[in-house]
């Protein structure tokens, strides 16, 4: 393989509101544009040219305008149009968010977790049998945890030399985070003292379990995500959040709240942890195998367990130091450094 092999990266997870997966795709990009000849691609009718502005020093955007709709649709009936034809020759094209475009060159897929088998309402129609095809196509599938690479040989049928965990990373500006002071909480309605509940409010982070946990003596409950921003069902709700402000929401949170029935890594567990501020979490794989023993794990689906997970977290929190060191295990750089390691297994 060349010094410097030409790496094409679907870029979509970019334009969007800054979920879990753009913010997987942005630090990722901006770790490999110095060891790769790097190139994003937007499927997107609207927003490829922003594209521009958000590449990394070192990278650069390329391809037209396309709608991802008439792709997705295109590239279930076969393998046309090929990605080259819409971004030019590469060594490796690499898509981050299930979907591998069909191409000559090595194909590196991203499959974050499988939640979208199990429930039709998180995901397009069309998706179950573009991943299974995609993940057919891909020489190398990276997963973010090893529970997730798991599943993936169990329920894709790929072989486990083909899987490489690429565990996500944690931002160096998440250790130094200062919580929002007393003029920003006034500003944003924040509550001096409150539980802090990061992602969608969909059953599938658990929201309906924690509200039937939430008792009257824990803190207030403020969920930061989707969604339009007020105060209902006794939620204050913030949106989303620039990453700079996100920070200082999670820094002063009483504890992180992640009480999902499915994650294929959980981020905002490895955020708080950063921070110093407690986490309470279902009790699945992935996120005991990024949390390790930093958090306080609950039965999924359990309001009971729930609320005694939360009162134990107040109550004799752990310490903060420990988390801090699990988090700094972490980083974006070991994430980019086992990605080539699957490119180099691809083109190998």
């Amino acid at each position: 393989m060349a010094a410097e092999p030409r790496v094409l990266l679907d870029g979509t997870p970019l334009l969007g509101a800054r979920t879990g997966i753009g913010r997987y795709t942005a630090s990722l990009a901006d770790r490999l544009a110095s060891d790769v000849d790097l190139r994003l691609i937007g499927f997107s009718a609207r927003g490829a040219r922003r594209l521009r502005a958000l590449a990394p020093r070192g990278a650069r955007a390329v391809g037209p305008p396309v709608p991802a709709r008439a792709l997705r649709k295109a590239w279930l009936r076969g393998r046309f149009p090929p990605v080259e034809l819409l971004g030019g020759s590469a060594d490796v094209v690499h898509g981050t968010n299930f979907v591998l475009p069909p191409s000559r060159a090595a194909g590196v897929l991203t499959v974050h977790d499988l939640a979208f088998l199990d429930d039709a309402r998180l995901a397009e129609p069309e998706l179950p049998a573009l991943v299974r095809a995609s993940a057919r196509r891909a020489r190398v599938v990276c997963t973010p945890t090893a529970a997730v690479a798991d599943q993936v040989a169990a329920r894709l049928e790929v072989e486990r030399e083909r899987i490489v965990v690429t565990p996500l990373g944690v931002d160096p500006e998440w250790f130094t985070a200062a919580p929002l002071d007393a003029a920003g909480r006034a500003r944003c309605g924040i509550p001096p003292e409150y539980l802090l509940f990061v992602g969608d409010a969909g059953d599938r982070k658990g929201l309906p379990s924690l509200l039937a946990a939430h008792d009257p003596a824990l803190p207030p409950l403020v969920l930061a995500g989707p969604g339009r921003p007020g105060d209902s069902d006794g939620v204050l709700r913030t949106g989303y959040l620039p990453d700079a402000e996100l920070r200082r929401l999670v820094a002063g949170a009483s504890a992180l709240v992640l009480p999902s029935r499915d994650e294929g890594f959980g981020l905002p567990v490895l955020e708080a942890l950063a921070c110093g501020v407690p986490v309470v979490c279902s009790d699945l794989a992935a996120l005991r195998e990024v949390a390790g023993d930093q958090a306080i794990f609950a039965p999924s689906g359990d309001p009971d367990g729930l609320r005694a997970a939360l009162h134990e977290a107040l109550g004799t929190p752990p310490d903060p130091a420990a988390g801090r060191s699990r988090a700094a295990t972490f980083t974006w750089e070991a994430c980019a450094a086992s990605t080539l390691t699957a490119y180099h297994r691809a083109t190998g």
